[in-house]
């Protein structure tokens, strides 16, 4: 079995951002007149903000 490569070992800390309605808020790249434009969207209220930490 071939060894994983250091780069793929290091442990990759991902962080969860929580709405304050109590849903998780999950990244979208949206394309809007020519442009990928990244969001932020809460699951539960659908609400839409540029980053997750402008959803506090």
């Amino acid at each position: 079995m071939a060894q994983a490569s250091k780069n793929s070992r290091t442990s990759s800390a991902t962080q969860k951002f929580f709405c304050s309605c109590g849903g998780e808020i999950k990244m979208k790249a949206l394309f809007e007149s020519g442009k990928v434009k990244n969001v932020a969207e809460c699951e539960k209220c659908k609400r839409l903000e540029r980053r997750p930490s402008d959803f506090s």
